[in-house]
Parts: structure tokens; sequence; C-alpha cells
């Protein structure tokens, strides 16, 4: 945690962010004085556990439950960022489901939960917070990619090829936004230490960080402050390795 205030008077939501790095996020940037929405897909007492930890802190906080993938859900979260604190300066969006499944056996239908959830939640969130970014004078969206979007991993064609398009998306909207001083950037974490329902991936045992220890989801979250804060209104368009040197691009 740092001891600034540098986002005080600003609104955030953050996908995904009842548990792991969406959580760490949520908390990091009410740390920085955000007011923040805290979306999570279904699981009430996750989110709400968020809520009452930045309000504990003296923050102001939300919880707001749906899909991403379904455009309903990024219009009642942009509305509900409206109606409980008036405006909306940041979006980050973190949620995502990282199954692994070969692409021989892979339906058609895993292909779309995958890029239905991570590229296309990331679109209808976009589309939906724009005007009130645009109306609060800029601000920043964040997207969360991953390393094996760059190295490649198998069992993962799904996760990989959403997490990639997030990469052109940041770039595109980079450009298409500047002019209403909106920053769009990408964090790429590898290797973070998260609690997983299943074992840990297969590219997690393909590669190593310098120091031989595993990032934390607070070091993803510090990142994505800096990109909401002042101090990085110059950056946009990029994609920010946060890996430990696991993949330097």
């Amino acid at each position: 945690m740092q001891t600034t205030q540098e986002l005080a008077g600003k609104v955030a939501i953050v996908t995904g962010a009842g548990r792991n790095i969406g959580r760490a996020i949520a908390l990091d940037l009410a740390d920085a004085g955000a007011a923040v929405v805290v979306n999570a897909r279904a699981n009430r007492t996750e989110a709400e556990n968020v809520v009452g930890v930045i309000e504990q802190a003296g923050g102001r906080a939300v919880a707001c439950l749906g899909d991403v993938a379904d455009p309903s859900t990024a219009d009642r979260l942009v509305a509900t960022a409206i109606e409980r604190f008036g405006r909306l300066d940041f979006v980050v969006s973190n949620a995502a489901v990282r199954r692994e499944q070969s692409f021989a056996t892979m339906t058609f239908e895993q292909w779309r939960e995958i890029t239905g959830l991570i590229l296309d939640g990331t679109f209808h969130l976009a589309k939906a917070a724009l005007p009130h970014i645009q109306r609060a004078g800029g601000g920043a969206i964040v997207c969360l990619g991953g390393v094996s979007s760059n190295t490649g991993a198998r069992d993962r064609a799904h996760v990989i090829t959403a997490k990639a398009g997030l990469t052109g998306l940041t770039r595109a909207l980079a450009h298409d936004l500047a002019t209403d001083n909106i920053t769009v950037n990408c964090v790429s974490p590898g290797m973070i230490d998260t609690s997983r329902a299943k074992a840990v991936p297969g590219h997690h045992q393909a590669h190593n960080t310098l120091s031989g220890r595993l990032g934390t989801s607070e070091e993803i979250a510090a990142m994505v402050r800096f990109l909401c804060g002042p101090n990085a209104r110059f950056i946009t368009g990029q994609t920010i390795q946060v890996n430990g040197g696991a993949y330097m691009g």
C-alpha cells in the first residue's frame, strides 16, 4: 500500500474483483482514494468481502454481480457507478477464466466461453463506460493480459487468443481515445501466486522468473494503480510485462 490519495474523487470499475489479482486491484485503487464498483460473476460473498475491507478502511465501494460477457452486465456496472458515485474515470478489465483444454478436443462452445468473457467482455465494458469517462474529462482503461499470449502454451488456444486480442484492442483504442484524454494500456502478469481451483497450469512449469519466486497480486495491482494515476498520463497503447523476467518483450 502507498500513502498518497492520488485518485481521490475518482471512480473505478474492476471486473473479476472478488479474489486474487482483481481483489488486489480494487483494494489498491481504493487505497489511492477512488470509489470502486467491485464486480464478480456470481460469488456475492467474495465481492461483498472486498467492499467491506474498503469501507472499513474509510473508502467507498459497492458490489455488482454479473457475467461481463453479457452486455447487460456492462451497462449495469456503469449505471451502478454513476448512480452511486456520480461519475466514472477508470475501467479495469480483469475478469477471465483460464481453462486448459487440448485444441483437438476443444468445442466451439468452450472456445466462445473464454473469448466471450475476456475479449467480448472488455469490448462491452469499454463501450458502456466511454461516454462517462469522456464526460469526466478523461481517464484510463486497463486490460489484464497474460504472459502466455507472448510465449504460447499447450492446451490454451482459447485463452491465448483472447489475451493476445486484448493487446491489439489496447493499441487500437489508444489511437481512438487519445484525443479524449483517455489512456489505454494492458498489464500482462506472469507467474503470479494466486489461489486456484485446480492444479498450477502447465505453462508455469515451463517458465521461470529470474528471482526464482512467484509474483504477488499486489505487485500487479501496483502497476494498475500507477497507470490510472496522474504520473502515467503519457503512457498509452502499451503492454507492460510484470513477470519477474520470465518473458522479456
